[in-house]
């Protein structure tokens, strides 16, 4: 057995990293804009707007990337274009019908390696690129890309965990960093159809009644992810370190806080947690319960016997989306 952690520096660590400060920016936001009521079949705050369509839901999410990124990795920026907004279809339940980009360079060369990436993954994940805008005279490489899906009467969300779920943390092992950022590439290079059929485990799982409230991990790590899921649910719980999937040799810390290719959260009622890791299992990907969510509304992290409060959303929020829950009204 190693040493043990320093559970209160790892929570501080978690609560500061920059992916998690970048979501903290949505609680002005939703204010700003009085997004708190419900515009949609779900409330702001979720992988998606889902919007009621004859039997099923269409879904629509965007992403933005930073210059920085784009700059450093401009092909795996455009691949991510595609990859990540994929992912949040996913995470609702819903399989992409698809994409349309905006996309700012200061010359056509510049531009190229961007449209590269957005191509490869479009045509690996199999969804077409439709239209959007473009611009070769700007002054910064900048990306946004929008995507439409389709999920059926059951949907996958981040308002639905309750006390009593396991937690569960699906993800791709099979990959590398793209040193020395802290995206872990388990997409590139990979054949399409394993791509494809990967994704659609949670539309199955979602049709199938054995899930009702799933996030995709985003920037802002599987423990800073958690949180935005338990803040939509109004529930708190405990992450079980030891339990996470991790790849050999990378340190926990870093894993914390890296971007997964293939990484998803799911609340799931304690019977139908082994049907659940059995799906993902039979597909190579990584699959474990992490944790047990309850009615405290705080979330914490675990190591042996020790625990640290992460967040406290009865102190304050996040996000700033669990209140838009009307279900959790009094």
């Amino acid at each position: 057995m190693g040493m043990p952690l320093d559970l209160p520096a790892l929570a501080r660590g978690i609560r500061e990293a920059r992916g998690l400060a970048h979501k903290r920016d949505i609680d002005a936001v939703v204010a700003r804009l009085g997004l708190g009521g419900r515009h949609a079949m779900v409330p702001v705050g979720d992988d998606c707007a889902a919007i009621p369509d004859g039997d099923g839901h269409l879904l629509f999410a965007i992403e933005g990337f930073l210059d920085g990124f784009v700059s450093v990795d401009p092909y795996f920026a455009g691949y991510c274009g595609i990859m990540v907004n994929l992912s949040d279809v996913a995470a609702m339940g819903g399989r992409p019908l698809a994409v349309v980009d905006a996309l700012w360079s200061r010359d056509a060369a510049t531009a190229d390696p961007i449209l590269a990436g957005l191509s490869d993954a479009a045509s690996l994940y199999g969804v077409p690129i439709v239209g959007g805008h473009t611009n070769t005279r700007a002054g910064a490489a900048n990306l946004a890309v929008a995507v439409l899906g389709r999920a059926g009467p059951r949907l996958l969300t981040s308002f639905d965990a309750a006390p009593g779920d396991d937690l569960i943390a699906a993800i791709d092992l099979r990959g590398r960093f793209r040193e020395p950022n802290p995206y872990w590439d388990a997409s590139t290079g990979v054949p399409g159809n394993r791509l494809r059929g990967d994704l659609a485990l949670l539309p199955g799982l979602a049709e199938d009644g054995l899930a009702v409230a799933a996030k995709d991990i985003s920037m802002a790590g599987i423990v800073g992810t958690a949180l935005m899921l338990l803040e939509c649910s109004r529930v708190g719980g405990v992450i079980d370190l030891a339990a996470i999937p991790r790849p050999d040799g990378v340190p926990l810390a870093r894993w914390l806080t890296a971007f997964p290719s293939f990484g998803f959260l799911l609340a799931v009622r304690p019977d139908r947690t082994p049907a659940v890791l059995a799906r993902f299992t039979e597909r190579g990907i990584a699959a474990a319960g992490i944790g047990r969510l309850d009615a405290s509304r705080v979330a914490r992290i675990r190591d042996r016997a020790e625990e640290a409060v992460v967040w406290d959303f009865v102190g304050g929020p996040l996000i700033g989306c669990g209140r838009t829950d009307a279900k959790a009204a009094p």
